[in-house]
């Protein structure tokens, strides 16, 4: 996959590489997709995450072994939405808020995770070039599609959360295109937030008897 791992092209003295760009371009896709709702959001993650396993299968174990199960969580959200789509008058699913009991236990998970992955990182320094920053970016991941996977209105802020840290570290490990996409992830996930918040309020709306659907 060398290919992949080539440089596209060069913009203000930073180099852009196949895989970063495509691999990001179809997140910035899955997120867009994201805000509408569409179930197409979890095939584009899949995508997105064979794209980056591709390029780093075989010389970054670590960064393969990250879109193995970012491609995990994508086949999951694809199932829950597939399942929970009937909801809403529309199709989609009913985006809501979580319980406290569920924030309470994701931001446990949080937690725990990018303590445990962060330890993992340390003591085998092949699978990450920045343990701490690097676990909190891929546990903080995983939490927000697992939270998009349940429709919960919080994964948009578990986004920006993960944006705060992702940009400034794409960029300062030479991933330019990352960085810029993860500015531009940080405008779509306001409006999404926007967007999920006001629906979260409206709830599903039920279907009279007898009235076309």
């Amino acid at each position: 996959m060398n290919g992949l791992n080539s440089e596209a092209f060069t913009v203000f003295g930073q180099h852009i590489i196949w895989s970063d760009m495509v691999g990001n371009i179809l997140g910035l896709i899955t997120l867009a997709l994201g805000w509408r709702r569409s179930l197409l959001t979890w095939p584009v993650q899949f995508l997105s995450g064979l794209v980056l396993f591709a390029a780093f299968y075989g010389h970054l174990t670590g960064s393969a072994g990250k879109q193995a199960v970012v491609m995990a969580v994508a086949l999951y959200g694809w199932w829950q939405w597939q399942r929970n789509k009937g909801q809403s008058g529309d199709g989609h699913i009913v985006p809501r808020f979580a319980s406290r009991r569920e924030r309470a236990a994701m931001v446990a998970a949080a937690a725990v995770g990018t303590v445990a992955v962060a330890l993992l990182f340390t003591a085998y320094p092949e699978l990450s070039w920045d343990p701490w920053p690097d676990a909190y970016i891929f546990v903080g991941t995983i939490v927000a599609m697992y939270a998009q996977a349940k429709g919960m209105v919080e994964f948009w802020f578990a986004w920006l959360l993960v944006d705060l840290v992702g940009v400034p570290l794409n960029f300062a490990n030479g991933y330019a295109f990352s960085g810029f996409v993860y500015v531009i992830y940080g405008a779509l996930v306001l409006w999404g937030m926007r967007d999920w918040w006001l629906r979260s309020r409206k709830g599903p709306q039920p279907v009279l008897e007898g009235a076309p659907a």
